[in-house]
């Protein structure tokens, strides 16, 4: 595995670990539990800024190809179902 792989997989471990923290301190806050949820918020603050030197250290990655234009589909309309209802 390259550097830049190691690098990608460990943003990704630092992710999923805030998220389980940030859910943690929504659930800390909603119970009243401000002393739980103060320290949690250290460690969020902490993980964040390990994230954001992380995704600054690695390349962008490459852009997705531009659709094709053309013509563009539409979806047809309830017009011929409800002529014919009303035919009957």
């Amino acid at each position: 595995m390259d550097e830049v792989a190691a690098r990608r997989e460990k943003l990704g471990v630092v992710e999923r670990e805030l998220a389980r923290l940030e859910a943690q301190y929504e659930l800390a806050m909603s119970a009243f539990k401000f002393d739980e949820a103060h320290g949690l918020q250290s460690r969020i603050a902490a993980l964040d800024s390990e994230r954001r030197a992380l995704a600054a250290s690695l390349p962008a990655l490459p852009a997705a190809a531009e659709p094709p234009t053309g013509l563009v589909p539409q979806i047809a309309g309830p017009g011929r179902a409800l002529r014919r209802r009303r035919r009957r």
